[in-house]
């Protein structure tokens, strides 16, 4: 019987471990970690491995804290964790447990006497428009991810694709309708700050905020451009709503709110620009695809789209876009987080000729395109 000759070239390479292999060895994790070169690496990587293992009980601890008011308690000043306990009715013994755990996660501080007060970012939490909003909102999102394999097999029933009706058309319970534009309402004061910062809307006459909500974007809008007209479209459930906002803001001779589904009904003309606030990543493709020329079909030449809303880093994977509101929206039943480069396809498709991309400050909670059409674009 002939001699087997040795393996050589990439045949013998194949038998030798691959770097992860080798990384994942017992033996190779021990010299790292006393290896003077390596050891600060594997330390804080262990940390980031034990940070993700440990993730779901620090959003539990934050939940508990926002559930009993305790970051709205402490904006007072420091309280006794006794006199904590006291107030929400946790035993003492649990209640210093979750104290301690918000000092872990910096946004307690413990002080003599056993008084808590807020860190920096305690006292974030307690000020940043509807944060404590959607982290209460946070419970329906936690119990659709409790069989997480399930989840992604798509063989659940999502609570969540109940709490945001209108994303699938049709008619919409008013209160339901009340309750999910309260939320949003909350939480688009950021977005509009972050949007109106990175967007200039200096040359704007008339800008028309569709699926605007009860019209916090366009009244922050308006109250920083004093001639700017403005036109607020959204379910008919939904956008008288906004009128009592716009009194109250003084707008009300700027504004006309006007009700109907982008879906279905056409949208309202005479606007110069149009603005998209968090509406794309609720929808499907095809649903995108068909408004985006709508709206490209209404605009003027030389008209804008304004798109604000979070957006996947693509081929660079980001925490915000892709490991959180990709999933929410997943729970959701509908819509995804797209791209920038992915919107910008579907806007030049629907016929714009120009988009740019403006930097926000702070683009885990939103990022800005502007998509413009061509001057000698003819309306569909």
């Amino acid at each position: 019987m002939a001699d087997v000759p040795a393996p050589t070239g990439p045949a013998r390479r194949s038998r030798l471990p691959s770097f992860h292999q080798l990384v994942a060895t017992r033996g190779f994790q021990r010299w790292a970690a006393r290896f003077p070169l390596t050891r600060r690496l594997v330390r804080r990587e262990g940390e980031a491995l034990f940070d993700l293992l440990a993730g779901f009980c620090h959003s539990q601890v934050l939940m508990a804290l926002v559930q009993l008011d305790i970051p709205e308690t402490l904006m007072a000043g420091p309280v006794a964790g006794r006199s904590l306990a006291a107030r929400t009715g946790v035993p003492e013994e649990r209640m210093a447990v979750l104290l301690r755990a918000g000092v872990a996660l910096g946004l307690l501080k413990e002080r003599r006497g056993g008084c808590f007060a807020l860190t920096q970012r305690g006292a974030a939490l307690a000020g940043v428009p509807g944060l404590q909003a959607m982290i209460r909102h946070h419970d329906v999102l936690y119990r659709d991810l409790a069989d997480p394999v399930a989840f992604f097999r798509g063989e659940t029933d999502p609570e969540l694709a109940g709490f945001w009706p209108y994303v699938f058309g049709g008619e919409v319970d008013p209160q339901v309708a009340a309750t999910y534009s309260d939320l949003m309402a909350q939480s688009q004061l950021l977005v509009a700050d972050d949007t109106l910062d990175a967007v200039s809307l200096k040359n704007v006459s008339h800008l028309m905020d569709i699926g605007g909500g009860t019209g916090a974007f366009l009244a922050e809008a308006g109250n920083r451009y004093p001639a700017l007209r403005m036109t607020l479209f959204d379910l008919p459930a939904v956008a008288p709503h906004a009128e009592a906002r716009f009194a109250q803001a003084g707008l009300t001779g700027r504004t006309r709110v006007a009700g109907g589904s982008f879906r279905s009904d056409p949208l309202p003309e005479g606007a110069d620009a149009i603005s998209l606030v968090r509406v794309l990543y609720d929808h499907t493709d095809e649903t995108v695809a068909a408004l985006l020329s709508k709206v490209f079909g209404v605009l003027p030449p030389g008209g804008r789209l304004i798109i604000s809303e979070p957006m996947s880093g693509g081929r660079r994977p980001e925490r915000a876009g892709d490991a959180y509101f990709a999933i929410y929206t997943l729970a959701m039943g509908t819509g995804k987080a797209r791209s920038a480069a992915e919107i910008g396809a579907m806007c030049r498709a629907a016929g714009f000729e120009k988009v740019q991309e403006f930097s926000a400050r702070r683009p885990f909670i939103t990022r800005c395109l502007v998509a413009t059409k061509g001057r000698k674009a003819m309306s569909n």
